[in-house]
């Protein structure tokens, strides 16, 4: 249709395919619906971003060649896809970041509308990063009731410069891990052990009873091993440190903490956990490394489809 004209006619059907006529400039012509290949094509895409398969099965099960695949996904990877907000007045939401080797993705996962309202691949969890984020999604009508993360020092200068006072859930599962792992698997004194037992209830506190016999059981630990916990190395050189480092790492973890553990009993919309968030994490570089042998650009914009598919799409 060379001539742009809206008046034409069926003329016929051509290997399989129905032609059209132009009854201005009477060019003959199949009318190609743009937007449909380009959704086909993204359904391919999909396949190999999502399902872990290679351009080579795909390339034989869609009949053409590898060269034409990799041209139709380089399409892809060198547009990103961009964050779609959506507006929220009761937003609870989960931030967490992972690492890739030299990059790192930030994700902004809405609880309530159970959408990533925002992510982005920066070099690292820093300030400046966390502070423009949350900035953007104050900026754009989402009202943040709650925040849940694994208690990043940037995130909670950035929370407390741009959110100050808002309900910061600290990620339970992360605070209990990092103390077992302190702790190790079979710690050989007395006050490891049962600080052990103790660490190990921590995610099984489901109403505030429940919360106060836990404190008070950490309490009364305290108090039983205080002398314990102060003993100093009896060498001259080393006098200023202490004995028992990784059981004093593991009350650390949970003193500097636990005004933050158990917000979600107060609200059951703030998530514990940012392990929906991680789990995930785990799944999308299992498919990258699939696909190992990417550009630094493609592998950056790889994450960002994945992302993309998994909340989005």
């Amino acid at each position: 249709m060379l001539c742009q004209s809206s008046n034409v006619i069926k003329w016929g059907i051509r290997n399989g395919r129905q032609r059209y006529k132009c009854q201005n400039c009477h060019k003959l012509f199949i009318w190609k619906n743009e937007g449909k290949s380009i959704d086909k094509q993204k359904i391919w895409f999909k396949k190999w971003v999502m399902g872990r398969r290679t351009i080579q099965e795909i390339a034989h099960e869609k009949k053409c060649s590898v060269n034409t695949i990799h041209r139709l996904f380089d399409n892809f990877l060198d547009n990103p896809p961009t964050p779609q907000i959506k507006p929220n007045d009761n937003c609870h939401l989960m931030i967490d970041g992972t690492y890739f080797g030299d990059i790192c993705l930030l994700n902004y996962f809405d609880n309530d509308l159970k959408h990533l309202q925002y992510f982005e691949i920066v070099r690292n969890e820093n300030y400046g990063d966390f502070k423009l984020g949350l900035e953007l999604l104050n900026k754009v009508g989402i009202n943040i009731k709650s925040i849940t993360s694994d208690g990043d020092r940037a995130l909670i200068m950035a929370i407390n410069e741009v959110l100050p006072g808002i309900c910061h859930q600290r990620c339970i599962i992360h605070v209990q891990r990092m103390a077992l792992a302190y702790l190790t698997r079979f710690p050989k004194q007395e006050a490891g052990k049962d600080l052990r037992k103790i660490v190990r209830d921590m995610h099984r506190i489901f109403d505030h009873e429940e919360r106060k016999e836990w404190i008070d059981r950490y309490r009364k630990w305290e108090y039983d091993y205080h002398d314990f916990l102060n003993e100093r190395t009896e060498s001259f050189m080393d006098s200023r440190l202490y004995k028992h480092y990784g059981i004093r790492q593991a009350k650390a973890q949970i003193s500097n903490t636990i005004s933050h553990l158990f917000h979600y009993l107060d609200d059951p919309k703030i998530p514990k956990s940012t392990n929906g968030l991680e789990c995930r994490f785990s799944y999308l570089k299992n498919n990258l490394r699939v696909h190992r042998g990417l550009s630094k650009e493609h592998k950056k914009s790889f994450i960002l489809w994945y992302n993309w598919f998994k909340y989005n799409d």
